[in-house]
């Protein structure tokens, strides 16, 4: 946006200073999340009747936008699948919890009262339509886009060798990238239990923040403590991209995975599943695999085992259609939506 000439400022409680981008530093009360949410939501008004801006973007909570990027999907959507996966009680207790009441009540005045809003997949669209009754024409579908340059197959030529000799991965041995800092959400406990049924040895890469002590005790009670690697959160992560062979991401949710897109861009099969907002974008058996059933470790296995079998061209499938969703586009058409409201104004 800023190439695009655009006067930019942006209200954030922290930012790093970038030139040409004016930045406003809102105070929020760090008490809890509750009281976080609620002071920044609060905080941004006075300066936005300053700026009067012509057109109001919000990545983030608030009320008082022109364009909502609904970037972490439904929250109630997100709450009905918890309560799906951690069972009835887990379920009754989030109607008394006070983040969750806070977030679905400016969720519910976010969905309704903002002009457009922007989904990044055609799943979150139809969730914000179901829940909350909002117009289809009133939501935008925008993909993630994905750096084509810095995420790329070349990549494996630089830094493949270097990465296996760390983790003291033997070459030719296929490598399972898992990227994700929350494990329990994204799927890694169904992955790890699933190592068991891949017909290979394979090694299981886990990249992200977590409780990894938790999954360490699950792979040595399925035998296969020796196959997983914790790497921890990385910045460098389109290393383990170059590194690794298949990714696999069996997520609870995810509105958009930017995880599985970088993988794709980088060469890489993927399996994911149903419930992340990429899986629009992956024909079954061309660039990787969709799965149906969440927790079904033989099922993630042979899928695995298959992938495996297909890399080549599989690999190749998964950049080409990587490729159909660069960054540029994403800003272009998020720069078009800008353009049509000041035009409206």
């Amino acid at each position: 946006l800023k190439q695009k000439g655009y006067d930019l400022h942006v209200l954030s409680s922290k930012w790093i200073e970038e030139p040409g981008v004016t930045c406003h530093e809102i105070n929020t009360r760090s008490l809890n999340s509750v009281v976080s949410t609620l002071s920044f939501n609060r905080n941004v008004v006075p300066v936005l009747r300053r700026l009067r801006p012509d057109c109001i973007i919000s990545f983030e909570r608030t009320t008082f936008q022109h364009i909502y990027r609904a970037g972490d999907g439904c929250h109630r959507e997100w709450l009905n699948l918890r309560g799906y996966t951690d069972g009835f009680m887990k379920r009754m207790s989030f109607s008394l919890n006070p983040l969750h009441r806070v977030l679905l009540r400016l969720e519910k005045e976010i969905f309704e009262g903002t002009p457009v809003i922007i989904a990044n997949s055609g799943m979150v669209r139809e969730q914000i339509m179901r829940y909350y009754c909002v117009a289809e024409e009133k939501i935008r579908v925008i993909y993630n886009g994905v750096d084509l340059r810095r995420f790329n197959p070349g990549n494996r030529d630089v830094w493949r060798e270097e990465l296996r000799v760390k983790y003291s991965i033997p070459e030719g041995l296929p490598v399972i990238l898992f990227v994700g800092s929350d494990f329990r959400r994204k799927g890694l406990g169904v992955l790890v239990s699933s190592l068991p049924y891949i017909d290979r040895e394979v090694r299981l890469l886990v990249v992200g923040r977590g409780d990894t002590a938790k999954y360490k005790r699950l792979a040595a009670k399925r035998g296969v403590d020796d196959r997983v690697i914790f790497a921890g959160p990385r910045k460098d992560i389109e290393k383990y991209y170059a590194a690794s062979d298949v990714f696999v991401l069996p997520t609870v949710y995810d509105p958009f995975s930017n995880a599985t897109i970088e993988a794709m861009a980088s060469g890489l099969p993927v399996i994911t599943t149903m419930n992340n907002g990429v899986a629009e974008i992956i024909d079954d058996g061309y660039a990787g695999y969709v799965l149906k059933d969440l927790f079904d470790p033989p099922g993630l296995g042979e899928r695995i085992s298959e992938v495996i079998d297909r890399l080549p061209v599989m690999s190749l499938n998964s950049r080409r259609k990587a490729q159909e969703h660069p960054i540029e586009e994403t800003v272009n058409r998020f720069a078009e939506l800008i353009e049509d409201r000041i035009d409206s104004a």
